[in-house]
């Protein structure tokens, strides 16, 4: 499992898109284990991704962004460009423009992955990204895109490329 979790959505050629971590575990326990699919935020499903993704820990974030997964990429690049709800943010309005400031209580990072699923202090639990991109658009008074929807995980994908090179710190800890 060493690099999975590093490498993150990819490709699958079954479904003609890229998957998240997420995604896959659910995909592995239905194909090979005949279980059924974990809910998303569920703490099986959030463990077994923050298990899965720390064996991956202190490796390289790369995910691949050519070749069928170079639109998935440009659509995620437009979504972290897109301005949400009524307080009209895109999440560059806070992640490069304020970024190192806080908002509230809560410091700003460049808007990378990199530490996902987190342990958020606030929540006393381990949060994933998807849960967090969800906030964030619900807190500027936006609709946010519905966890694991073809949006979030373009987003994702996204938002795990502005962190390549990183290294993979999950779980992290934040506010």
């Amino acid at each position: 499992m060493k690099g999975v979790g590093a490498a993150m959505p990819k490709w699958n050629e079954t479904l003609r898109k890229p998957v998240n971590l997420e995604q896959q575990i659910n995909i592995c326990r239905g194909e090979r284990m005949q279980a059924a699919p974990w809910k998303f935020g569920s703490a099986e499903l959030t463990a077994m991704e923050t298990y899965v993704r720390s064996q991956s820990r202190g490796m390289p974030v790369s995910p691949r962004v050519d070749g069928p997964m170079t639109p998935w990429f440009e659509k995620g690049k437009q979504l972290y460009y897109t301005r949400h709800g009524q307080l009209d943010l895109a999440c560059a309005s806070c992640h490069e423009r304020n970024h190192g400031k806080y908002l509230r209580a809560d410091f700003l990072s460049q808007g990378q992955s990199n530490g996902f699923p987190v342990y958020r202090l606030r929540d006393q639990r381990l949060v994933p990204l998807h849960e967090r991109m969800e906030g964030c658009i619900f807190d500027v008074r936006g609709v946010p895109y519905p966890p694991l929807s073809d949006e979030a995980v373009a987003l994702e994908l996204y938002v795990a490329w502005r962190g390549t090179g990183l290294p993979v710190e999950t779980p992290a800890v934040r506010n």
